[in-house]
C-alpha cells in the first residue's frame, strides 16, 4: 500500500515540474541574468512599417490560435502579437489550459517561433509561416 501511495504522489509532482520547466525557454538569448541578479529581457523589435492599434489581451476576439508565448520583464506571457506591445499580453496559462502555443525566442540574433519551449525543437524564423503545433 505504501508503494502505491508513493507512486501516486510522484505523478502530480512530475506534472508540476514539467509545467514549471516550460515557464522559460532553454536557449533563449532574449533573457539575460545581470551580475546583480536582475533579469534583462529583450522583446522582438517593432517592424519598420506602422502597425495598427494593438489588439488588447482582455478582448476575447484577439486570441488567435496558437498562443504566442513571449518572455517579457514580467515573465513568460501569452501575447496577441510578436512585439508584446503594452496591453497585448496576459499571464501564462501554460500547465492549466491546453491550447496550441508558439514560443518566440532569440537565437544567434534571430527571432524564431518554436513549437515547444526548447530552442532546438524545430524553430522557424518569425518571417516564415508558423511551424505545426500541438496542444500544450
Amino acid at each position: 500500500m505504501k508503494a502505491a501511495t508513493k507512486s501516486l504522489l510522484l505523478v502530480p509532482m512530475t506534472v508540476l515540474a514539467a509545467a514549471a520547466h516550460a515557464q522559460f525557454v532553454k536557449g533563449n538569448e532574449a533573457v539575460r541574468l545581470k551580475a546583480d541578479g536582475t533579469r534583462e529581457v529583450v522583446t522582438p523589435p517593432m517592424p519598420a512599417i506602422t502597425l495598427g492599434p494593438p489588439c488588447k489581451a482582455e478582448h476575447p476576439g484577439c486570441w488567435s490560435s496558437p498562443l504566442l508565448m513571449v518572455e517579457t520583464s514580467a515573465g513568460l506571457n501569452e501575447c496577441t502579437e510578436f512585439y508584446a506591445r503594452p496591453g497585448t499580453c496576459r499571464a501564462s496559462t501554460y500547465g492549466s489550459v491546453r491550447r496550441p502555443r508558439l514560443w518566440l525566442v532569440l537565437v544567434h540574433g534571430q527571432w524564431l517561433q518554436c513549437p515547444r519551449p526548447d530552442a532546438s525543437s524545430g524553430c522557424l524564423s518569425t518571417k516564415a509561416l508558423p511551424p505545426a503545433t500541438q496542444l500544450q
